[in-house]
């Protein structure tokens, strides 16, 4: 099949994406259908195909990108210092996922509708994630500046919170995001702190 004049895959095939991300994220997976998302980027329904094999590996794609991204930013730590390691963890993810609000729906909202393989890949990628603030509140315990009973649950806790900035935070709201990152910061200290 001819390439539609015009069309460029390096344009097209991001194009899909983003309408793919935007559409999911306001409709939901289950409520949008590949013609859809051609109508978004303006190509024919089966030229999505050139860019995707399904609408299953569309929404695969976008969450495993989106957690990769992740796991490739979160930074690296230049202390030891568990309470130190702890609010720099919470401001990066703060900042982080409030600017990418629709990959966080997405990633946390559509897990139902991935094929179990796919989940299975997802939730590996999210274990990685969700380790890194676990060590960091085991090592905070170990030493006895953490007060926590069960850290995979304070960890569960913990990332609920602060992705739950991506919800109500708008930039023109009355808090900078920087407010935002220090008053979740206090309220993370003062619930794992001893």
């Amino acid at each position: 099949m001819a390439r539609t004049t015009g069309s460029h895959s390096d344009i097209t095939g991001p194009r899909v994406r983003e309408a793919a991300l935007r559409l999911f994220a306001r409709h939901g997976y289950a409520a949008v259908s590949m013609r859809q998302i051609a109508g978004e980027v303006g190509v024919q329904a089966g030229a999505l195909y050139n860019y995707t094999p399904d609408k299953q590996s569309l929404l695969f794609a976008l969450m495993r990108d989106h957690m990769v991204e992740l796991l490739d930013a979160v930074p690296v730590m230049d202390t030891d210092a568990p309470v130190d390691q702890l609010e720099a963890f919470v401001r990066f993810h703060i900042e982080f996922h409030h600017a990418r609000p629709d990959a966080v729906f997405i990633a946390y909202m559509e897990l139902r509708n991935l094929d179990p393989q796919n989940f299975v890949e997802i939730e590996r990628l999210r274990g990685r994630y969700e380790a890194a603030l676990e060590r960091i509140l085991r090592d905070g315990a170990g030493v006895g500046v953490f007060d926590v009973a069960d850290a995979k649950i304070a960890t569960l806790a913990v990332i609920a919170m602060l992705t739950g900035v991506t919800t109500w935070f708008r930039d023109e709201g009355r808090l900078s995001l920087s407010d935002v990152q220090d008053q979740y910061w206090d309220m993370v200290r003062k619930a794992v702190m001893v």
